[in-house]
């Protein structure tokens, strides 16, 4: 099936993602965001690029490393990843994790601690030792999305940011259009990649998707001496060495918040800040004495299993992907290309991120997780 016009709700890392491949195939498409490109999950993360766990993985590999060249921006990809453990039992967790991977065929290496210290100076005489991906990396999620939005402007693609989407317009059971605060935006198909809000922008469509938001936030230190790999996670926590030596980290506990049309109004909270500081300095004691120079705050969403839905109902191609659309973007992207124009995924079975899995979901499902907020 071939769509001319298509509408894509929510400039973040997945709707920049599917609108640049929608373009790539000669689509004319408009974007449509209610703040600025990147602004929520898409700035609120890691940067991680790892996600063994997806039908996606494959396609996420395939791409991360030749992203920049297919952009033509920087992403600031680094590849492979250390993940330290400061605690017998995430010390066991990951040896766990690398034994799975090993036997999928994606390397992961056993360290000790002396082998932790040396590839990661920053580390101190509380670890315990820890894992080194082989595979997957990390990039920088700011200038990710800036490279999105550029190239998709490249290849003639619209971006319409301050502009959130009100509802839609159809006939014959289709969408003809995206409503929104700047105007009516016609098209042939639409692709929904909103975040917490694709779930209230899809109940207009009578689509239910169950869906919880929280508050995530991010912390960024004063320049530490350079490391040799600047992918490090542990002890809960998920993050990046920058480009300068500041260290930029992120990752629990959520704070579940109630999302309504637009979704509140988040900043960052001085508890959280501390929470994410000491568990910081618990990863790495090296940079213990660095201060803490800014943070920020952004909402993501999270589905009752914690994966993504990737789906479509009709012309509307929708997607959510649970704390971890970043990494996936390149691949996610694709997908939600295949299914808006061709209707099935074209390099991987993404059954299992379909919307059914839900079928008759109770409608207190979030208290029964407690998934609400305080």
């Amino acid at each position: 099936m071939s769509t001319g016009n298509v509408v894509v709700v929510g400039a973040g890392a997945t709707g920049l993602s599917a609108a640049w491949w929608l373009a790539r195939s000669g689509v004319s498409v408009t974007v449509l965001d209610k703040g600025v490109v990147g602004w929520e999950a898409s700035g609120r993360n890691g940067g991680g690029c790892s996600h063994y766990q997806s039908p996606l993985f494959a396609e996420e590999q395939r791409l991360w490393p030749q992203l920049d060249e297919l952009l033509g921006y920087p992403t600031e990809f680094s590849p492979q990843r250390i993940i330290v453990a400061v605690t017998p039992r995430q010390l066991d967790q990951y040896h766990y994790i690398a034994e799975m991977n090993n036997r999928l065929g994606h390397r992961v290496d056993l360290l000790d601690a002396a082998q932790v210290r040396e590839a990661v100076p920053l580390a101190g005489d509380n670890c315990l030792g820890g894992i080194h991906y082989r595979f997957g990396g990390h990039a920088n999620p700011h200038r990710t999305v800036q490279a999105y939005a550029w190239a998709l402007q490249d290849l003639g693609g619209r971006i319409v940011q301050h502009s959130p989407a009100t509802g839609f317009r159809s006939s014959g059971g289709k969408v003809t259009a995206v409503e929104s605060i700047s105007g009516s935006y016609d098209c042939d198909a639409v692709i929904v990649a909103a975040g917490p809000q694709t779930g209230t922008l899809l109940a207009k469509l009578g689509i239910a998707l169950p869906l919880a938001a929280a508050r995530a936030e991010m912390i960024v230190t004063e320049p530490a001496p350079m490391m040799k790999l600047g992918g490090v996670d542990g002890n809960g926590l998920y993050g990046r060495q920058t480009l300068r030596g500041n260290l930029a980290y992120g990752g629990g506990p959520h704070e579940w918040v109630e999302f309504g049309e637009l979704g509140p109004d988040v900043k960052p909270s001085t508890p959280l800040t501390r929470n994410l500081a000491r568990r910081l300095a618990e990863l790495l004691p090296g940079a213990a004495h660095l201060n803490v120079i800014r943070s920020w705050a952004g909402v993501i969403e999270m589905t009752p299993d914690g994966r993504p839905v990737i789906d479509r109902r009709e012309n509307v191609t929708f997607c959510t992907m649970s704390g971890v659309g970043f990494g996936l973007s390149p691949a996610s992207g694709h997908a939600l290309r295949d299914l808006a124009l061709e209707g099935a995924c074209s390099f991987t079975d993404i059954a299992k991120l379909g919307l059914s899995r839900f079928d008759g979901i109770e409608a207190d499902w979030r208290t029964s997780k407690g998934w609400l907020p305080l």
